[in-house]
């Protein structure tokens, strides 16, 4: 299995490791006096706290080895390295739809980063790999589940979220 590199703002990688010391050394602690706890109630066998705990001890643990593989394949973005010229990852890019007055704002963000409720698209995504590589002028078509869409790129400008 071929592993792919994750590319990270630096704010991006920082919450990742926030998160990360945040399941290590309060989380885990958590679970552990829960279980404790759970097997001072005697029989294990049919004891529902003690299976719970021991089920969210194991997501925990999940969580930990993604993130920590996450971050060793992670790329950070360098803010030199942003051009505003073009469409690409670390950039927010202002489109008009169809002629209509009303401008939309996309951030280009790596797919551990993405957000859509705060307009933060992955570079993965359909919107993110069409807008990736135009300028501002470009006329890009975009298909989107009601159909096809036409957006010019209005300004690029480098991200904020860096």
């Amino acid at each position: 299995m071929v592993s792919k590199e994750t590319i990270l703002t630096i704010k991006g990688k920082e919450k990742i490791e926030a998160e990360l010391e945040q399941l290590k050394t309060v989380r885990r602690k958590e679970i552990a006096a829960r279980i404790k706890q759970a097997i001072e109630f005697g029989d294990i066998s049919e004891n529902s706290e003690y299976d719970e705990a021991k089920n969210e001890q194991a997501q925990i643990e999940e969580r930990i080895m993604k993130l920590e593989n996450l971050l060793k394949k992670a790329v950070i973005l360098d803010e030199d390295e942003i051009s505003t010229d073009v469409v690409g990852v670390g950039s927010t890019v202002y489109l008009r739809e169809n002629d209509d007055p009303q401008e939309v704002k996309y951030t280009i963000v790596g797919s551990a980063e993405a957000d859509p409720y705060e307009l933060k698209i992955s570079n993965e995504s359909p919107v993110g790999k069409a807008l990736l590589g135009n300028r501002v002028g470009d006329k890009v078509e975009i298909q989107i589940p009601d159909g096809v869409t036409v957006y010019e790129v209005i300004r690029i400008e480098k991200a904020e979220v860096l």
